[in-house]
Parts: C-alpha cells; sequence; structure tokens
C-alpha cells in the first residue's frame, strides 16, 4: 500500500491541475444535483420486534381514521389571573377555536377539552390536541400557519395559549458551536505550524469535501429515506477527520521536505506513510459507524452510514486533492513568520519539545503513571452504574421555549403524567368476546395504583380491537412509568390465558421506554461487533496482538469514565449550575451508542497516528522505549492539535440551551480527552515501556498468514532516490534548511 500511495501521491504533485479539476467538476455535479433532486427528512423511526410496534401497526391497519403515526400537536389555554375556562366567554372563545382547528389543513382529529375532561381541576388550565393525517416532516406551512392563528386570536381573547407537540416547527437559530469550531480550528492550526499557509491547507481541503458530501447526501434524499440528523452528524464528523487527516498529512509533507527530499517526492512519501495510516483510520471510523446498522433501527442505519460517507469522502480528499494543492504550494508550505520563539528554537536543534520530554518522563515511570491514569478515570466511571435511559422528551426542552412552557402548565394543571398518556390496545380477534376482554382491561387498567385516569374503550368498525387511553400518576421519563408499562404487560399474560385477548402499551411514552430497552440491549453487541472489526484491522496495521488489545481496552475505559461525567453531570446534578442543568433527568437514549461509534473512530486515529511513527522506528532499528519516544517526537504535537480542535468543536455544543445538546457535547468532548490525553498520550507509552519487544511480537504462523500492507513505508527506502517522471527535468525549489524534526 505504501508504494501505490507513493506514486499515486506524486501523480497527484504533478498532475495538480488535472487532480483540482475533476474535484471541482464532481462538486459543482452534485451542488447542481442537490439544489434540483432531493427529497424530505424524516425524524420518524420504527422499532421492529417491540410490543409498541406492534400495537401501533394494528392501530394503523384497524383505525385509520385515527392516524396513529401521525403527527401531533398539544394546544393550551390558560386563563389570566386564575379565572376559570369552564363558562362564560373564555368557553365560548375556546369552543370556537377548536372548531376552527377541527378544519384546518390536513387535521385528523381534535379532541375536545370539554367532552375529553380536559379542563383542569381549578377550571383555569385546558388544552386539545390535535393529531393530522401525516408525519411531521409532511405538515404543511398552511397547517402550520393555522395553529399560529388560534394562537393570535386566543391571546386576543384575553388568554395566554401555547403550541407543543411534535407539528410545531422549531425556531432554533444557528447555533455558534460550529463557528467556534471552526475559529479555534484555525488558531490550533497556526500554532502547530507557525504558518497561515500550511494552516490553510487542512481547512481548505476540508471544508471542500465536506461540502461534497453534504450535496452528495441531500441527493440521496430523493432516492432514500434518510433522518433528518444524517447531514448534522456527517457535518460533524466529516469536518473533523477531514482536518484531522489532512493535518496529518501536511505536517509529515513538512517533515520530508525538512528531511532533505524535493517537494514532489516529499508529497509521494508523505502519502506512502501518513497516508497509509490515514486510510487504515478512516476504516475504522467507517466500521464504527457503519455498525449502527447491527442495532436494527432505520433511522439510526442511515445516520450512520451518511457520516460513513461523509468519512470517506474525507479519505479520498486527502488522498487525491491534498497533494495536488500542495503541488501548487511546493516548498512555500515551509515558510511562516508566526512561529513561537520556542518552536523556533526547537528548530535549530536546542532543547526539546515538551512531548518528547513528556514520552521519557513516562516511559521512565512507567507503573506509577499507569497507576493513576487507569485508576482516576476507573473512580470517575463509578456513576455510570447507575445509568437509566430515556428518549428526549419536551421536559428536556430548552427553558423558555414553547414546548417546555407547554409541558410545565400541563404538570401545574393536571399532573406529571398528563404529558405522557399511554395508548392501550386490546386485540380481541382471537377472543370469544371482545367487549368482555375490554371491559376487563379497563378495570384491571383502574386498579393499578399509579394510574391517574383511564379512559373509555373506543372500538372498531368490527368491534374485535379496542383503544384505552390511561394516564399515569408519574413523568412520562421516570422510572415509575417504566414500572408501569412492564407491570401492564405483564398482567396482560393473565388476560389473555382469561379471554383469548392480547393486551399491548403504546403511544409515544411507550415507545421511548422500548426503543431505550432496545438501545440499551445492542450497546454491548454494538461494541463486541465494531470493536472486533478494528482489532482485526489493528492487527493488519500494526502486525502485534498485544497494541490492538491495548488500543481497545484503553478505549473502552475513556467510554466509561465519560459515561461516568454524563450521569453525575445530566442524571444527579453535579455540578447543573456550571453546565446550565436545569433539571436532572436521564440520559439520552442513543447517547452511548452514538458515543461509542464517533469517539471510537477518533480514538483509533490517534491510536493508528501515534503508534505507526512508533513502529515504523522500530521496525528500522529503534528499540522499544526509543521507539515510543521517537514516535511522539514526530507524532506528539499534531495529535495534541487534532484532539484539542475536537474538543473545542464538541465543547462549543455546551453554549446551547437544549439540554439533549448540551449532554452530547459533554460526552464527546470528554470522550476525546480522555482518550486522547490520558489514554493515548500517558496510558500508550507506559504500557508499551513495559511491554517492551513484547509489544511487537506476533506468532510466525500468523504473520506469514496476515498480508503485509506496509503502514510505516519500510518499502520507501528501497526506491530510487532520484526524481522520476517530469520532475527529473526540473530544479527542486529552495528548501528552508532544518537541522531535526518537531512535527
Amino acid at each position: 500500500m505504501a508504494t501505490f500511495l507513493y506514486r499515486l501521491g506524486r501523480l497527484a504533485f504533478r498532475r495538480r491541475r488535472l487532480f483540482v479539476m475533476f474535484w471541482i467538476v464532481v462538486l459543482a455535479a452534485v451542488g447542481i444535483g442537490a439544489a434540483t433532486v432531493s427529497g424530505e427528512t424524516t425524524d420518524g423511526f420504527t422499532l421492529p420486534g417491540t410490543q409498541s410496534q406492534k400495537a401501533l401497526d394494528l392501530l394503523r391497519k384497524e383505525f385509520p381514521q385515527a392516524s396513529a403515526d401521525g403527527a401531533t400537536a398539544r394546544v393550551v389555554f390558560e386563563a389570566p389571573g386564575g379565572r376559570k375556562l369552564t363558562s362564560g366567554t373564555h368557553r365560548t372563545v375556546i369552543e370556537s377555536l377548536v372548531a376552527e382547528l377541527k378544519t384546518a389543513p390536513q387535521v385528523a382529529n381534535v379532541a375536545d377539552p370539554y367532552a375529553n375532561h380536559l379542563v383542569s381541576a381549578s377550571g383555569s388550565i385546558a388544552y386539545t390536541q390535535v393529531t393530522y393525517k401525516v408525519g411531521e416532516p409532511d405538515i404543511s406551512q398552511a397547517a402550520r400557519d393555522a395553529l399560529d392563528q388560534v394562537v393570535d386570536q386566543g391571546e386576543k381573547a384575553g388568554l395566554a395559549v401555547h403550541l407543543g407537540g411534535n407539528a410545531v416547527q422549531g425556531k432554533a437559530g444557528a447555533g455558534p458551536a460550529e463557528l467556534i469550531g471552526v475559529a479555534v480550528a484555525a488558531v490550533t492550526l497556526v500554532i502547530t505550524f507557525g504558518s497561515l499557509l500550511a494552516a490553510g491547507l487542512p481547512l481548505l481541503t476540508a471544508v471542500f469535501g465536506v461540502g461534497m458530501a453534504i450535496c452528495a447526501l441531500t441527493m440521496a434524499t430523493a432516492v432514500f429515506d434518510m433522518s433528518s440528523s444524517s447531514s448534522t452528524l456527517a457535518l460533524m464528523l466529516g469536518l473533523a477527520v477531514a482536518i484531522d487527516y489532512a493535518l496529518f498529512i501536511v505536517s509529515r509533507y513538512r517533515s520530508e521536505i525538512r528531511d532533505g527530499h524535493d517537494p514532489e517526492r516529499a508529497a509521494g512519501r508523505a502519502l506512502g506513510t501518513a497516508g497509509s495510516a490515514v486510510v487504515f483510520a478512516g476504516l475504522t471510523v467507517v466500521i464504527a459507524l457503519a455498525g449502527l446498522s447491527v442495532i436494527g433501527i432505520q433511522n439510526l442505519t442511515t445516520i450512520g452510514l451518511a457520516a460513513a460517507f461523509a468519512v470517506v469522502v474525507a479519505v479520498l480528499i486527502a488522498l487525491t486533492l491534498l497533494p495536488a494543492v500542495l503541488g501548487f504550494v511546493g516548498a512555500r508550505v515551509m515558510r511562516g513568520g508566526l512561529k513561537t520563539r520556542r518552536l523556533r528554537a526547537l528548530e535549530r536543534g536546542e532543547g526539546e519539545a515538551l512531548g518528547v520530554r513528556w514520552a521519557k518522563f513516562v516511559t521512565r515511570n512507567p507503573v506509577k503513571v499507569l497507576a493513576v491514569s487507569v485508576t482516576a478515570p476507573a473512580v470517575l466511571a463509578l456513576p455510570a452504574m447507575s445509568l437509566r435511559l430515556t428518549l428526549p422528551d419536551d421536559s428536556m426542552a430548552a427553558p423558555g421555549s414553547s414546548e417546555r412552557i407547554v409541558y410545565d402548565i400541563v404538570t401545574k394543571g393536571f399532573g406529571d403524567g398528563y404529558n405522557g398518556p399511554l395508548t392501550v390496545v386490546v386485540d380481541g380477534r382471537g377472543s370469544d368476546d371482545p367487549k368482555a376482554a375490554a371491559r376487563e382491561s379497563v378495570a384491571l387498567l383502574r386498579g393499578l395504583p399509579d394510574v391517574a385516569a383511564v379512559g373509555t374503550a373506543t372500538f372498531n368498525q368490527r368491534g374485535d380491537v379496542a383503544v384505552i387511553s390511561a394516564v399515569p400518576k408519574s413523568a412520562p421519563t421516570s422510572q415509575a412509568t417504566e414500572d408501569l408499562v412492564s407491570d401492564i404487560r405483564d398482567r396482560g399474560a393473565g388476560l389473555r390465558k382469561d379471554t383469548g385477548a392480547d393486551l399491548m402499551v403504546t403511544g409515544l411514552t411507550a415507545v421511548n421506554i422500548d426503543a431505550s430497552t432496545k438501545l440499551g440491549a445492542a450497546l454491548v453487541p454494538y461494541l463486541a461487533v465494531v470493536v472486533g472489526l478494528a482489532l482485526v484491522l489493528l492487527l493488519l496495521v500494526f502486525r502485534s496482538i498485544l497494541v490492538p488489545l491495548k488500543a481497545a481496552l484503553g478505549f473502552l475505559l475513556s467510554v466509561v469514565a465519560t459515561l461516568g461525567v454524563v450521569v453525575a453531570v445530566f442524571q444527579w446534578g453535579w455540578l447543573s449550575d456550571v453546565f446550565g442543568v436545569d433539571q436532572p433527568a436521564p440520559v439520552v437514549s442513543f447517547l452511548p451508542i452514538f458515543m461509542v461509534g464517533v469517539v471510537f473512530g477518533l480514538a483509533m486515529d490517534y491510536e493508528v497516528f501515534l503508534v505507526t511513527r512508533m513502529r515504523e522506528a522500530y521496525v528500522h532499528g529503534a528499540g522499544p522505549t526509543e521507539a515510543v519516544v521517537a514516535g511522539f517526537r514526530h507524532s506528539a504535537r499534531v495529535v495534541t492539535a487534532a484532539a484539542a480542535i475536537m474538543i473545542s468543536v464538541f465543547a462549543g455544543f455546551l453554549l446551547d440551551d437544549v439540554p439533549l445538546i448540551k449532554s452530547m457535547g459533554l460526552g464527546f468532548a470528554s470522550a476525546v480527552l480522555f482518550d486522547a490525553l490520558v489514554v493515548r498520550m500517558t496510558i500508550v507509552p507506559a504500557v508499551m515501556a513495559l511491554l517492551g519487544h513484547r509489544a511487537w511480537a506476533l506468532p510466525g504462523w500468523l504473520d506469514r498468514f496476515l498480508p503485509n500492507v506496509d503502514v510505516e513505508g519500510e518499502k520507501l527506502r528501497h526506491l530510487p532516490l532520484d526524481p522520476v517522471g517530469p520532475a527529473a527535468d526540473r530544479q527542486p525549489e529552495p528548501v528552508p534548511p532544518a537541522p531535526m524534526r518537531v512535527d
């Protein structure tokens, strides 16, 4: 592989105009396609094999008029000054507004608050539930305008009117996270290289690649059903890894020039060494993201595949467009008047870089350093033992938002459970007396201590399937509600035995519980698949058994430590004032899965880039400890810079008002911090020093069996020294002398 990438790098360098024009044409094509051929995205998902999904499918078939999977909006009315809504002008206004909602576009049905007992005991709060014929992505602007008109008319009549539900279009503006991430990335790159030109190359190629990936994904929505979050994650990850990959290749290019190679040969050698690491690092990220498909939730599968596609594009851009751009820059990438005094001293061979001194300290005291660096994350991981999962609801909306106001008003007027009523389905198609089975079900529900209210049974046209509404006393995300759903389902077995009817629980609350259960159960198999495949890949890269095992175990340590931090802050409420957490709540159920996929890919990036330089030095004759120090000499600076960029990008999301976004920001930033600085920069050199030559041991039969991918570029040492091709006919550009490598 090293030889192939070496030749590709030199070809792209020589034929730079052709390569650049090719990518410009591709970008233009997908850009035009995105503008002319695209479809709608969706936030809905199905949960195959769960009881809630089975019940929803039955409702869709037997109660098509109920629009079981349609979008919903909750309109809450509150009388001013504690007045009542049960009589007089206020009731007339509400009845008029409800009648207006029934004629609004795309509306399937509207619950009358007075006929359905949706008025609080105090009489000052009432609400109506609007169900639409279509899902949230298909809600028309006319339907949204009708809701806004109801709000305006109600407020003119002296009522406080608020909207909630997934049919309400959010007004959230773009947050500062992306701008903060790009700004920090630019500053970090300038500090790393001491040159605006060198710092600009990774940003330029990364933005180009991400733009092309997003346009291609937009085109794909015309053919595939994709989540609206697909482009967001693809943008975040695509930008992150694209900057990382370009950073490592540009760093190696500068190093090769500093060693005396002409720019074209330096581009080839940079691709043959750092480019090989980029290929395998990219493969680990793709494996982690594509592995989301094992969970069995289509939405997560499309999100993972979309992000994996963005990573593939980032790798292709780094291997083809970047060396072509380097062809235009040449040796000018070495110039820079922004180098610090310390960096200039290091280039003159005066003193040692901080990374080298740190590596020497760790390798001199491996046992003590390893004990501290393992114990600290292990202690932080303890709160993860009480991890609880849930899907986000309006209680997690930003304070002051319309959704949060509706949630709080309903809680005040009716109780927590009215924010998440349960839909109980009685399937009496196998019963001799479906109506008796429904009556027994209603009695069963009313006898449960955590049920606040139970509606009457509503039958389908044939009279063999019934729907019952049950309101819990507890909040939708509470453990008590989860226990209630489990209790109802357990009692359903007795009902089936007595009547032959099936009792199923569905509705948004039950769907969220089933989704959290499914995601929690999938975490271990997902880890096994992703880590197992990555271990095989790392075995090929490092030709060692212990190094891949050490990489995987270090990653698992950083994951459990991160989960402990997230649980302590968002579930237990520790440091809630510091992070702006309004109220403690269970952790969002898909956060651990996403965190494992995203951070595993980034962690293996750092592992590959750091340890391949160690292996390169070891293969070329350095001793085990000397190889560790050499790896840090060449890679510590850029690995630290890459981690700083990622931490800053993710930490920027802590500025968001939405707790869900905050938790993702803290989780991702903490994971990168633990993995890059604690695991890769501390545990890795300590373990490598303790293992010595055994770190690179490989059984002879396995060594003969495995293909030699030559990531360290050993074969490049045997290439002819004279330039080949058109480069032989021109003089190389002058190269600034420097006695040592610091990148």
